[in-house]
């Protein structure tokens, strides 16, 4: 089972559930799952527990997090039903990618899909600009966290944009929408924080808040051309080290050049080189 797998069961899933109320209420996932939700304080860094008590699946919530926390464990939990994998939870930050279990990882994708359904996240990211403002707004919209907004909308928006994920100073994932791929751009895992880049002076810094700045467009993606740059927008999360950043730059800031069908950067072809008068080739004897 990969990602794509896993959307289409969302998708199934979801379909001929009224969904008008559910950046409010999950209860058209919870009735058909025939699952229900307990609050209870849990320890630190665990997010929630299920269990299937007389034929009905009770998910616990860690009332200690906040709201988006816990509608994420909630679809996550859901997944684990819906996909039948089972559960291996570890202590690992927020939509970390360090160890994680694919099942865990492959649950997460699903929860994404019923947290912003895609008619509505796309509908509500179509013309909206890649900002702090627009990453607020969609985040109290669909009550959900940045680094699950950041990705969903990295991947639908309309506008060259990324969203990548760093843990203990290395790029551990990026999410990338269908026209920075068309552009053949490549963001290299496992490497360290591009050391030019605002997510590089935040982590240094230790500072929390969301900043955003103007960085060259080749610190970020691989053989990429020089004199462009693009907006980067970051935060970074000390306790558990994790630096987030979306990064999008507008369409004519695209760097003209044409990539083949596999994402390959098609070379310019400039021809025979011009003629000076002297052999290109040693004369044979």
């Amino acid at each position: 089972m990969d990602e794509q797998d896993v959307v289409r069961k969302a998708r199934l899933f979801m379909t001929g559930l009224d969904l008008s109320n559910i950046r409010e209420s999950l209860a058209p996932y919870l009735v058909k799952a025939n699952a229900r939700v307990r609050e209870e304080e849990l320890g630190p860094g665990e997010s929630g527990t299920v269990a299937e008590i007389k034929g009905k699946l009770v998910i616990t919530v860690n009332s200690n997090e906040p709201l988006e926390r816990q509608r994420f464990t909630i679809c996550h939990e859901l997944g684990h039903k819906v996909l039948g994998l089972d559960s291996n939870h570890q202590h690992v930050p927020p939509w970390g990618h360090v160890k994680r279990d694919i099942a865990e990882v492959l649950c997460d994708v699903f929860a994404a899909e019923l947290l912003m359904p895609h008619e509505q996240f796309s509908a509500a990211c179509r013309d909206s600009e890649p900002s702090l403002k627009t990453m607020l707004s969609l985040m109290d919209a669909f009550k959900t966290s940045f680094p699950a907004t950041g990705s969903r909308f990295a991947r639908l928006t309309n506008a060259p944009c990324a969203f990548v994920n760093m843990q203990g100073g290395v790029v551990r994932y990026a999410a990338m929408s269908t026209p920075l791929r068309k552009l053949g751009a490549r963001i290299a895992l496992k490497t360290p924080i591009p050391v030019r880049s605002l997510a590089s002076r935040l982590r240094q810094s230790k500072t929390s808040e969301f900043q955003d700045a103007e960085v060259p467009q080749d610190e970020w993606f691989e053989n990429w051309p020089t004199g462009l740059d693009l907006i980067e927008l970051s935060r970074h999360h000390d306790g558990s080290d994790t630096t987030l950043s979306l990064l999008c730059f507008e369409e004519e800031d695209a760097p003209r050049m044409e990539v083949d069908r596999f994402g390959r950067r098609v070379q310019e072809d400039t021809g025979l080189d011009e003629l000076t008068g002297f052999l290109s080739w040693e004369k044979k004897k």
